[in-house]
């Protein structure tokens, strides 16, 4: 079941990045809602989404961040996919995340007590404080890793 829009506005929004969040649940992909609730995320090389999905299916976690000027927040949001339009992705060092960042350290937003703004920052505050939207996205989010952690204890189990 997918997210209302309006549920997504002003939030960090997070889907599971398969395979990699299947051997470490704490990574996925990021992205950033406007307003209205459209969210936006760093694609690929030179590729910004803004239609509102993300790279990898529905949102399955969801960040709130409360903001006073919803003007900033969008003009923000549109000035940093701007500027990753221009950017080659890198996976571990300029990506997803890095374009929230991106988008938080324009309007010097200050939430959770963070003001500078980053990809692990990011990820850790997701991880920990992130809401899910569904039971769905608790079990995409650590399903896979629960089967493969039985599947390889079971497997050295036998072993010995």
């Amino acid at each position: 079941m997918a997210a209302r829009r309006d549920d997504l506005a002003f939030c960090i929004v997070w889907s599971p990045l398969p395979p990699i969040t299947w051997i470490i649940p704490m990574i996925g992909h990021l992205g950033i809602a406007d307003s209205n609730g459209i969210a936006s995320d760093f694609r690929g090389p030179y590729y910004v989404g803004d239609d509102g999905r993300l790279a990898f299916g529905e949102a399955t976690r969801t960040l709130l961040i409360h903001v006073e000027d919803s003007e900033l927040w969008d003009r923000s949001i549109r000035e940093a996919n701007e500027v990753y339009r221009g950017r080659m992705h890198n996976i571990c060092c300029d990506n997803c995340h890095s374009h929230v960042a991106n988008a938080l350290n324009r309007m010097s937003v200050k939430a959770y007590g963070i003001r500078n703004w980053d990809m692990v920052k990011l990820a850790f505050l997701v991880f920990f404080k992130g809401r899910f939207l569904t039971w769905y996205g608790i079990y995409a989010q650590f399903g896979p890793f629960l089967i493969m952690l039985l599947i390889f204890i079971f497997t050295f189990s036998l072993a010995k």
